[in-house]
């Protein structure tokens, strides 16, 4: 589409709407941004624009905003099913994310990731392995830096890695991804989805527009990805992935303590296990995916391993804060589901003293009650969940609450002995008591270390 001289709305502001209004006025186009926020909250946004160039609709999504737009772009916050974009669709006008009008903008190849649990760090990994190969690689989507970002003008790029998710898949039209991985799906966001179904639907969509050429990297242990390849739907050449052991095909696996893999006829070793920074279960498979793609890519095993070597992990995920008297504590802030603790639980062979809850986005917890009986000698439970979580998780450990995540430290810093690791991952949503997760794990972390 030539968005020049397009009236085009975009809903929803802060990262992903800046960027797309951004480059909307790039190519021209007659932009209207509306959001629910009012403007106070919202300034840090409009003021990256110049006075007229946007037509703002603050404080609610009025029905001037839409009218007579001829696209409507979504930020991946905002719900696809609210009405203003429902009655778009019922007069044709196309609603696409930011993702869909970036990708369609950005020439050079993209490799889109996504899965419940462990796209971000696989993102950012997958990132560091191509530029460690000489690639001027984007590294961005959902993960920080919007892809309507790298259509800036100069920008330069030999291809981009993406974070993307099920909310920005939902209204994508032409996404096609040179590579695109699937890492796992479990329960979540089922605050938004009506059933888990729906919520993996939206996940397969990453596979909807490629083609032969193309390359779907695929976990052949969790079972929703082998669903989606069996359901069929992907056309393009599956690559598996797995932790446990060989893979007919093309596939990276774990063989005898080291990462191994065969694509077509190519077959051999890219580094020993341990040579991973980062720990735990699904760090490996992390990494696993992450090398799956490289190796799709064009590079070289060696420089696959350097990277994996050199990679640290990110913020807030499993990252290690600081021991105190032989206790170590670990911040998560970004497990925000079940199945994200459950994970980082089973990395554990040292007793674990867990600081859960927040916001409930849906997820049945008993589901965490076998992993907590093996693991967690102490739950503190915080946040709005709290009474969901004490009726899951009752009899499985001792359950305690605390008010706050000031209380929830201490009385984890109270209870622990030498050896044991005090974990901050919460399985929920972090907007009742933070600003976000971010926040969440930064507080975190300065409570740790003011401990005496």
């Amino acid at each position: 589409m030539d968005l020049k001289g397009k009236r085009v709305t975009v809903v929803g502001l802060a990262r992903s709407g800046a960027a797309a209004a951004e480059l909307l006025i790039r190519e021209q186009a007659v932009v209207a941004v509306t959001d629910r926020k009012p403007v106070a909250e919202l300034g840090e946004w409009t003021a990256r624009f110049a006075p007229g160039a946007v037509r703002w609709f603050l404080g609610g999504h009025p029905d001037e905003a839409f009218r007579g737009a001829d696209l409507i772009v979504l930020s991946p916050g905002v719900p696809a099913a609210i009405e203003p974009l429902r009655a778009a669709r019922s007069r044709g006008v196309p609603v696409w994310s930011e993702l869909e009008l970036a990708a369609r903008r950005f020439a050079a190849p993209i490799t889109a990731i996504t899965g419940s649990n462990g796209k971000s760090t696989t993102t950012a990994l997958t990132g560091a392995i191509l530029r460690a190969a000489g690639r001027r690689t984007f590294v961005g989507g959902n993960l920080g830096v919007p892809l309507s970002d790298a259509t800036a003008p100069g920008a330069a790029w030999d291809e981009a890695v993406v974070e993307v998710s099920s909310f920005q898949l939902e209204t994508v039209e032409t996404f096609r991804p040179a590579v695109a991985a699937l890492l796992n799906i479990t329960p979540d966001h089922l605050d938004r989805y009506p059933d888990p179904a729906s919520y993996a639907a939206a996940k397969f969509r990453l596979f909807e527009c490629q083609r032969r050429e193309d390359a779907a990297v695929l976990n052949a242990d969790d079972p929703a990805c082998r669903d989606a390849a069996r359901l069929g739907g992907i056309a393009a050449r599956r690559v598996w992935f797995s932790r446990r052991g060989p893979q007919p095909g093309d596939a990276v696996w774990v063989d005898g303590g080291a990462i191994v893999y065969r694509l077509a006829d190519r077959r051999g070793d890219i580094c020993p296990v341990e040579r991973l920074r980062i720990a735990g279960v699904h760090n490996l498979e992390n990494a696993l995916a992450a090398s799956a793609i490289a190796l799709l890519r064009g590079v070289e095993p060696a420089v696959i391993a350097r990277a994996l070597g050199e990679f640290e992990g990110l913020e807030h995920r499993l990252e290690f804060v600081r021991e105190v008297r032989g206790v170590t504590y670990i911040n998560d802030s970004k497990g925000t589901n079940v199945g994200a603790v459950q994970k980082s639980l089973e990395g554990f062979s040292r007793p674990v003293i867990l600081i859960a809850g927040g916001v409930a986005k849906g997820a049945d917890f008993t589901a965490l009650r076998p992993a907590v009986e093996r693991r967690v000698k102490r739950a503190v439970l915080i946040g709005q969940a709290r009474p969901q979580m004490r009726k899951a998780l009752e009899g499985a450990t001792t359950v305690t609450e605390a008010d706050d995540l000031r209380e929830a430290v201490r009385l984890a810093a109270e209870s622990a002995a030498p050896g044991d690791v005090v974990l901050l991952s919460p399985a929920c949503a972090s907007f009742d008591l933070f600003k976000d997760f971010e926040d969440r794990g930064r507080q975190f972390k300065a409570l740790v270390r003011a401990i005496l």
